[in-house]
């Protein structure tokens, strides 16, 4: 049978807000029936043992439903790890500054300026003020996390640690995101390092009181859940790119990234740090910076590097920053020219 999504909607929320449905099975991805005219969304799944994003969608008009399913067995919406229909309410953004904290800070994380008014008042009590210095170590890989991280500024990597010390960058964060994803869903610990690349500040959160907020705050829940998959499709691109494209694409892909993030042309960074970021050694970076100042893409003095023609360092780039570029959109992240 057909149902209509209003119908549904109505009796999980009241209201017909949400702008995307789907019924899936709780067995595997064989139960996604007859989704049709989608638009501006994510489907988010839930299997027994894992979740994942599916696609981009549209609105939805209709979904079929199998027949031993009854209407008023659907959960109500609204929650990320929810079961049987999944839905996402376009997320609204206040603007930047009209938040603080509990001492007046102003906020400037986006994820932070997304919440509901209510949600946000639960866990504004909670958010302590923090300068983010270069070189800071907020987590180490493996360690317990003490804390969760919300960047106003500046630039955080996520760094995989070997055993002989040896170090590459699996992804950044800037004031799209937040440090501490594994909190988030209940885990105690990271297998990444988070450090500082890029002085900052921003705010900080003790994991209990995090995780105690979450409990009654569905939006935030959302929230934090979609950007921990958009960062592990970052995560996952990266790994793919280090892997398999040239260091010169490689670079162009970081700094464009970094850019997005910092809002700013000009770059505080050393060869060596961005040797250690893209699993290399100093003089390949060396090289491949030549080669982009050469074509006169950037600029490099010591310890800094300017971008002067972002959009041929765009077409310089692997098709990395481009895939990664289409899901960080979807967090609210606004692109420089």
């Amino acid at each position: 049978m057909r149902v209509k999504i209003a119908s549904l909607l109505s009796r999980c929320t009241g209201s017909h807000q949400y702008s995307a449905v789907a019924v899936i099975s709780h067995a595997n991805f064989d139960g996604l029936l007859g989704i049709a005219h989608m638009q501006k969304s994510f489907l988010f799944v839930r299997t027994p043992d894992k979740h994942f994003i599916i696609s981009r969608l549209t609105r939805v008009s209709r979904v079929r439903v199998p027949q031993t399913t009854r209407a008023s067995s659907v959960p109500c919406l609204g929650w990320f790890f929810g079961s049987g229909l999944v839905a996402r309410k376009d997320l609204q953004i206040v603007q930047s500054g009209e938040r603080t904290n509990a001492a007046g800070k102003p906020v400037s994380n986006l994820l932070l300026l997304s919440l509901s008014d209510n949600e946000y008042r639960a866990l504004r009590p909670h958010l302590e003020y923090v300068s983010l210095p270069n070189h800071l170590i907020l987590h180490e890989a493996g360690g317990k996390l003490e804390f969760a991280y919300f960047p106003n500024r500046g630039l955080i990597s996520l760094v995989v640690v070997m055993k002989d010390g040896k170090t590459v960058e699996a992804g950044i964060v800037g004031n799209e995101g937040f440090t501490g994803t594994p909190a988030a869903v209940g885990l105690k610990r990271s297998s990444l390092q988070a450090v500082v690349q890029i002085t900052g500040d921003g705010f900080r959160v003790e994991v209990g009181a995090l995780q105690k907020t979450l409990e009654s705050a569905p939006r935030l829940q959302l929230i934090l859940g979609r950007y921990a998959a958009v960062r592990s499709i970052q995560v996952a691109q990266t790994a793919a790119c280090n892997r398999l494209h040239e260091i010169e694409q490689r670079l162009a892909r970081w700094l464009l990234m970094t850019q997005d993030r910092v809002d700013s042309g000009s770059l505080a960074i050393t060869h060596d740090f961005l040797a250690t970021m893209l699993g290399t050694d100093r003089p390949s970076v060396s090289l491949a910076a030549g080669v982009l100042q050469r074509k006169k893409l950037i600029e490099y003095a010591r310890g800094s590097v300017r971008i002067i023609n972002r959009k041929k360092l765009e077409d310089s780039a692997c098709e990395c920053y481009g895939v990664i570029r289409q899901y960080d959109g979807e967090l609210g992240l606004k692109y420089p020219k």
